[in-house]
């Protein structure tokens, strides 16, 4: 123990002797050194932090350009592929009308005709417009006419009127016009029947389709079932019309859809009441679309 004593006190003793050999001078000099050594240090330090962060940013906004760049392709390619199904759709809907057996002659001329005509005169296409806006101007107004008409003494669930691009459409439910389970219609359907078949008289230039409609639960009666129910039913309106409030016959058109265009799910007792009901269809007559596929009657330039 005493001789690690002595050698402890042999080394401060050495040390001393040297640090007495240094001048203070010398070693404020190395210690103002030292502090600028290690102010550098701590700055570059500082700068190498900085540029780790920034090289991170960098990265970052690397990878989220690659990023964006991927969706940007990917849209192109989506809209490619778009742009080649609309081509194909056109390209598949020329060929159907080349192949309509629907049409007479002469309006399938026509239709050729006023095609090629499309790719030249600007007047046609304002024409047509122009038609098809007058249409659902007179569309709407029928509409309105019959909403006003219809509701007098009427719930409005049991009627809907609509207007869907030039078509109307008149929703009754059956339990407004028939008697449960059959085609027979009650006294308060006529009167309903009436007031439609004013507003169909004051447009001769339309057919009129009724279409039945019914819910799937299976007919337990002398009817067959709900084709045969739904088909009755149509029948049944369109014999009042034509008798009751004189119709002229060719323009009416009679339809059964059965339960298989419903409207509601059938899984409750409210979308099986909304699914039973009898549509009434304000159409234009086929003739007049010919007119206006008509070149001849194109304002001219």
């Amino acid at each position: 123990m005493r001789k690690q004593l002595l050698e402890v006190s042999l080394y401060s003793a050495i040390g001393l002797f040297f640090v007495s050999c240094v001048s203070q001078k010398q070693y404020a000099e190395l210690q103002k050194k030292y502090e600028e050594s290690q102010k550098r240090n701590n700055e570059l330090s500082a700068q190498l932090l900085t540029a780790e962060k920034e090289a991170e940013k960098l990265r970052g906004d690397i990878k989220v350009t690659t990023s964006t760049e991927q969706v940007r392709q990917e849209q192109i390619a989506d809209l490619r592929k778009q742009l080649a199904d609309c081509q194909a759709q056109r390209d598949k809907q020329v060929a159907q009308v080349d192949n309509l057996t629907v049409l007479s002659k002469s309006a399938n001329e026509n239709i050729r005709e006023t095609l090629a005509q499309l790719e030249k005169k600007d007047n046609y296409i304002k024409y047509l417009q122009a038609a098809k806006s007058k249409a659902d101007s007179i569309n709407l107004a029928l509409a309105i006419n019959l909403t006003s008409v219809l509701k007098d003494g009427i719930e409005d669930k049991d009627v809907d009127v609509k207007v869907d691009k030039t078509v109307v459409y008149i929703n009754l439910s059956d339990k407004m016009l028939y008697q449960t389970g059959s085609a027979t219609l009650t006294p308060r359907a006529k009167e309903v029947l009436g007031k439609i078949a004013k507003i169909i008289e004051s447009r001769p230039d339309i057919e009129v389709m009724v279409e039945g409609h019914t819910d799937n639960t299976p007919i337990r009666s002398t009817t067959e079932d709900n084709w045969d129910l739904s088909v009755k039913r149509s029948v049944a309106v369109v014999k009042v019309l034509q008798n009751d409030y004189k119709v002229t016959p060719s323009r009416l058109i009679a339809a059964g859809r059965g339960e298989y265009l419903p409207i509601a799910p059938n899984t409750t007792e409210e979308g099986k009441a909304l699914n039973r009901r009898t549509r009434i269809i304000l159409l234009p007559q086929l003739n007049q679309f010919y007119e206006l596929l008509n070149p001849n009657n194109v304002p001219q330039d």
